[in-house]
């Protein structure tokens, strides 16, 4: 079955740190960049950041220097280390490759609040 699978998210206040991870099944995860991507209340989909399957990393600038992407290719898994959390990060948070070839998986809640 072709699909993803995230979690690690949850309360936390600001100033925190969460690591989000994400399950990727299929040979899609090791032919395609993947990336993380969030949506908040009345927001649109908005990519946070994406990551090669060399590893090269890319970020939004919002989020620059406070969030962390990796993969481990072996185990088809996607990592997000959030520090610094801060309310305007607070969202639903989904993995997909950066075609979105994976149909969109439950996501991971993230709430960032005191």
């Amino acid at each position: 079955q072709v699909q993803v699978v995230e979690s690690g998210g949850g309360l936390v206040q600001p100033g925190g740190s969460l690591r989000l991870s994400c399950a990727a099944s299929g040979s899609i995860f090791s032919t395609n960049s993947m990336g993380w991507y969030r949506q908040g209340p009345g927001k649109q989909r908005e990519a946070v950041a994406t990551i090669t399957t060399r590893g090269s990393s890319y970020y939004i600038d919002s989020v620059k220097g406070r969030f962390t992407i990796s993969r481990d290719n072996a185990k088809s898994m996607v990592y997000l280390q959030m520090n610094s959390l801060k309310p305007e990060d607070a969202a639903t948070y989904y993995c997909n490759t950066i075609y979105n070839n994976y149909p969109w998986g439950q996501g991971t809640q993230v709430t960032v609040s005191s």
